[in-house]
């Protein structure tokens, strides 16, 4: 399906952002390959993405091609193994190992993002993250060849990984987990999500844990200790029920939810020595 100047504020947890030029949605992993071919080919701009928890993107838009992989979304059991394509939900797998009796995924059971994306920045929570129960992933390289590429040789780190630093594009993950009664598992699962509604802000648009944590400090105490908390531009604002969420609160364009952003670094940075780096990716500014 090819659309064209879709609103990206429809695709992004943030609810916000400019039009596409060309929103396009492959429907299998061949014509994913396809599609980045016919970009690289005629020397187009692209974005590949996921379900867009991690992205601010301007409010004039993205000049190129938006391939978005909504549905490449297969997940299929092997043994131990869960087999899961790039656009799958970190929800839907999680989901699905609690049906099949699989533990170890549960930490990613509220994180709102693809397996693509969660391979991208080492997505974790709660004390868990992909590094953890990565078997190998699928990649298209920026030469256009399909590799396999084993969790030892990614590299990965805190929101890093070889897929982030070489331009790789995940085109499916194998999730090696482990059995148990799916009673327990959900159980899990059901506490987590306890916790997360009990202390993040999920009433409202945002990307989650807005700037990564810096070494030796929590980046919401900073937040917080600096007197932001509720600091507003616009309808975008530092969350008043967790310091470390820029949310929108209804209505809040690109340039708010950023301009809270700088502000929050260059207050952190004036007060404590401590420039935060921000977890969003910024995407056609």
């Amino acid at each position: 399906m090819i659309q064209i100047d879709e609103p990206m504020s429809a695709h992004t947890t943030f609810g916000v952002g400019g039009p596409a030029d060309v929103f396009v949605t492959p429907q299998s992993i061949d014509e994913l390959v396809s599609v980045v071919a016919a970009c690289r080919k005629l020397d187009v701009s692209y974005f590949v993405l996921g379900k867009g928890s991690d992205l601010l993107v301007s409010d004039k838009g993205f000049r190129g091609v938006m391939i978005a992989l909504d549905l490449i979304n297969a997940i299929a059991r092997e043994g131990d193994v869960l087999v899961c394509e790039a656009g799958a939900s970190l929800k839907d797998v999680a989901e699905r190992a609690c049906e099949e009796g699989l533990r170890g995924f549960e930490f990613a059971s509220g994180i709102p993002g693809s397996v693509g994306g969660a391979c991208f920045m080492n997505a974790g929570a709660y004390d868990g993250c992909m590094a953890d129960v990565l078997q190998s992933v699928d990649v298209l390289t920026p030469t256009g060849n399909i590799t396999t590429i084993p969790v030892e040789e990614l590299a990965l780190g805190y929101r890093q990984s070889r897929v982030r630093n070489e331009g790789l594009i995940v085109l499916r993950a194998r999730i090696h987990l482990a059995p148990a009664d799916s009673a327990l598992i959900r159980e899990k699962i059901d506490d987590l999500t306890r916790r997360r509604e009990e202390k993040q802000p999920l009433e409202y648009g945002s990307a989650g844990s807005t700037f990564k944590r810096p070494e030796g400090y929590f980046a919401g105490k900073l937040i917080m200790d600096a007197g932001l908390k509720g600091y507003r531009v616009g309808n975008a604002c530092v969350s008043t029920k967790h310091a470390g969420f820029v949310v929108n609160l209804g209505g809040a364009t690109a340039a708010d939810v950023r301009a809270v952003i700088s502000h929050v670094q260059d207050e952190v940075e004036r007060q404590f020595g401590v420039r935060l780096e921000p977890e969003v990716r910024f995407l056609g500014w």
